[in-house]
């Protein structure tokens, strides 16, 4: 196979920066603490998602691995993250006890619906699509997530009896019912790991926090001999590379996890598409959302295969990989190996890792999930944005996180559709102080206007949500000055016309005729214009003008000559020639 084949399938061959002694030696370095970090991430999640902790290592191995090598972004991790877990427990639980075998297939299928979900919106490229769904959805999905996080580990981190298929509020009323049966050997091993981690993470924030608070919560579990004391652990974890595991892909199964695939591939995307970014940013790279799309498709598929469950970029992998000076995706290509070297080594350790000091871990990262700063900016600024952010917070918290998904992102769609629907429409005049008098926005410094010629520019697409408010705009217009028979419309800020949006304008060019008016056109864009050219509507307008000095060059004359007689105002350079009374020469004068 030749070179450019190679590189038309494997995108990292000619994607890739180059690599030299001192690029690998730092992505290497970065591998190494990327395992570190992601091994008692990968337990945590995978045991807040409801499935066995080995399922979290396997999800932070291939999914990462397929990512890296068919993904844009250099420092992108992808692996178990906290909101899928989330949506994955609350999408499957209802249909299989957590733990068991047949959630464990579910979740397995459920990674497989959602990468060919991703990988046919990336094929369609569709990569774009991410840019429509607000960033506030993902505030309010995040912190309504984290609430949840912390309700599901009431019962580890106090040791109480709780259903796991609770509600958010029954599980809340039943902590507190049950508090005075509340376990301190298992409420003392929480909280010591939590306390470590937050005082690492304020003293050595470069440290492994995790793998630091849960070597420390390990070592008072022991020391207390926490088994004999209501003190869950983990268990040995199988020392072996991910299994082979084919989903289930019968018809029965398709149809009870699509709802719930649907909603985890849009979510993973939106999460791998901001945090490529915004690394991106930091790093001076540029993404292609298509690839992402289609690596993050292709790292669900075929982790799918490898007992995986759905995943998606990992915001705190990302960073430590970037922080640690990852400069290639060999670093996290480095991570998994590593991983599966750690695995192989340590897996026996998990038996003595407790269940309370990985929901003090939880907490934390619950804690970190909710961007107070964000929130408030959001609740202070914008009431649309507003409502966005509180509608999905209390669905993710009351109604269902698949749910709540699909009304965050319907919600932002419908806020793009009312803004989109409603350009920009700004009236414009002479600036008296330009010699070359310039066109400026009267709204911004308030000068005269021409009492025959109505100068509007508007800032948007002409299409068909749009129509009836420009309408409304144009006719409201009218009934303010009915002497501005002339309108005169700068299209420069017009990015695109439908066929509904060149009926407008041409109904608009019949009516202004009809009074007796004109209705023109200038500074169109080229393929705004060859739209009204095929569409007829060029023939119900008066002129369609390339420049606005040609344009009021030439509508001067087709003003009233008497009314310019009478005007004082004389905004436009023509106005020199126009004739004026005795009484207006003087008031000019004295003026």
């Amino acid at each position: 196979m030749s070179r450019s084949s190679l590189q038309s399938r494997l995108p990292f061959l000619k994607e890739w920066p180059p690599l030299d002694r001192h690029s690998c030696r730092a992505d290497l370095w970065a591998g190494f603490t990327g395992a570190v970090i992601v091994l008692p991430q990968g337990v945590a999640f995978a045991l807040m998602a409801g499935l066995p902790p080995e399922y979290g290592i396997y999800t932070a191995i291939v999914p990462a691995i397929v990512a890296a090598l068919f993904g844009s972004s250099w420092h992108l991790i992808s692996g178990p993250t906290t909101a899928i877990s989330i949506v994955v427990f609350s999408a499957l639980s209802p249909l299989a006890a957590p733990g068991s075998e047949k959630f464990v297939q579910l979740a397995i299928t459920a990674a497989c619906m959602t990468g060919v979900i991703q990988l046919m919106l990336g094929l369609a490229r569709l990569g774009a699509l991410v840019n429509f769904v607000s960033h506030t959805v993902i505030v309010g999905f995040t912190a309504g997530a984290a609430i949840l996080i912390v309700t599901s580990q009431l019962r580890a981190a106090f040791g109480l009896a709780i259903p796991t298929d609770q509600s958010f509020v029954h599980a809340w009323l039943m902590w507190y019912r049950e508090l005075d049966a509340t376990n301190f050997y298992v409420l003392g091993i929480a909280l010591t790991t939590l306390l470590v981690a937050l005082g690492i993470r304020v003293w050595r924030p470069r440290w492994p926090v995790m793998l630091i608070a849960l070597s420390a919560g390990t070592i008072l579990s022991v020391a207390l001999d926490g088994a004999t004391h209501g003190v869950r652990l983990v268990g040995a974890l199988p020392a072996q590379i991910p299994p082979l595991s084919p989903p289930d892909i019968s018809l029965t199964k398709l149809r009870e996890i699509a709802p719930s695939a649907l909603a985890i591939a849009v979510l993973g995307l939106v999460e791998a598409s901001s945090i490529a970014r915004a690394v991106a940013l930091r790093s001076g790279q540029r993404i292609d959302g298509n690839r992402e799309f289609i690596a993050q498709g292709l790292s669900n598929l075929i982790g799918s295969l490898f007992s995986c469950y759905p995943a998606s970029g990992s915001f705190t992998r990302t960073g430590v990989n970037f922080e640690a000076g990852a400069r290639s995706p060999l670093a996290a290509i480095a991570a998994a190996l590593i991983l599966i070297f750690i695995l192989l080594l340590a897996a026996p350790l998990a038996a003595y890792l407790p269940m309370p000091a990985i929901a003090g871990i939880l907490m934390l990262v619950a804690w970190n999930l909710i961007d107070f700063r964000q929130i408030n900016r959001v609740l202070r600024t914008d009431r649309a944005e507003a409502a966005i952010l509180l509608t999905t917070f209390a669905a993710t918290l009351f109604i269902d996180l698949a749910f709540a998904i699909y009304a965050g992102v319907l919600l932002s769609l419908v806020l793009y559709l009312n803004r989109a629907s409603k350009p920009n429409i700004v009236s414009l005049a002479p600036n008296p102080e330009d010699p070359r008098r310039r066109l400026v926005n009267i709204d911004r410094k308030p000068v005269s206007e021409c009492p025959q010629l109505k100068v509007l520019r508007i800032d948007g697409a002409l299409f068909f949500g749009a129509i009836d408010y420009v309408e409304m705009k144009f006719r409201e217009l009218t009934a303010a000055a009915p002497e501005q028979r002339h309108l005169l419309l700068v299209g420069s800020g017009i990015n695109m016309i439908d066929m509904t949006g060149s009926d407008l304008l041409a109904r608009e060019g019949d009516r202004r005729r009809q009074r007796g008016g004109t209705f023109s056109l200038v500074g169109l864009r080229m393929r705004a214009r060859a739209t009204l050219e095929r569409s007829g509507t060029s023939r119900h307008v008066h002129r369609i003008y390339t420049s606005k000095h040609e344009a009021l060059g030439s509508l001067f004359e087709n003003l009233d000559m008497n009314i310019c007689a009478h005007c004082t105002r004389r905004i436009f350079t023509e106005c020199a020639t126009a004739p004026m009374t005795a009484e207006t020469e003087a008031k000019l004068k004295s003026g």
